[in-house]
């Protein structure tokens, strides 16, 4: 093809070929990379905010573990803990449309439970926890999160259709800040 094409011409549609496959990588690597947002969950409200360097961009509905809003003391208490917190990983999950999975415990954390075993206000033996996320519901029972439904193990539950868009939206290393 470049027989019949200048030279010129051929350069020119070399150059412009490499500028698309550059662009078509640059907007991938973009896509991929952590989000300019951070979360609030706000216990008190039963509300998941997003927020960018400006200002709230979205606030969803959500639910916990616990009717007993009080800081995650040990693995089985079924309390969301409270801290900040970054999403570690995210992927598709069978029974909760998506998980968006926290760095829960931190350092803090195991600092505060050791404070509380030795203060006497857990047991010795008790255990920390960990898996804590934000997910969706069960398949087509969205209501738990409607109704304010305290019915995970510490997470934090969203509407299925809510956490797809949430899921869409952050990336991994988005701050998550957690509190009453």
């Amino acid at each position: 093809m470049c027989k019949r094409l200048s030279v010129a011409t051929c350069i020119l549609l070399l150059s412009l070929c490499s500028t698309i496959l550059f662009a078509k990588t640059k907007l991938k690597e973009k896509t991929n990379a952590a989000t300019p947002y951070y979360i609030i969950v706000d216990k008190s409200d039963n509300t998941l905010t997003v927020y960018d360097s400006e200002d709230w961009v979205v606030q969803y509905p959500c639910t916990f573990g616990s009717d007993d809003l009080g800081d995650k003391m040990t693995q089985g208490d079924r309390r969301t803990p409270e801290g900040r917190f970054h999403v570690s990983t995210k992927y598709p999950h069978k029974k909760w449309k998506c998980f968006l999975m926290l760095d829960y415990p931190t350092k803090v954390d195991y600092d505060k439970f050791n404070q509380r075993k030795a203060a006497g206000q857990i047991p010795k033996t008790a255990k920390i926890g960990g898996s804590i996320g934000i997910h969706g519901t069960w398949p087509h029972e969205d209501w738990a999160v409607e109704n304010l439904q305290a019915w995970t193990q510490g997470c934090v539950s969203m509407k299925n259709e809510d956490v797809q868009e949430l899921y869409d939206m952050i990336g991994t290393g988005t701050l998550v800040i957690i509190q009453k």
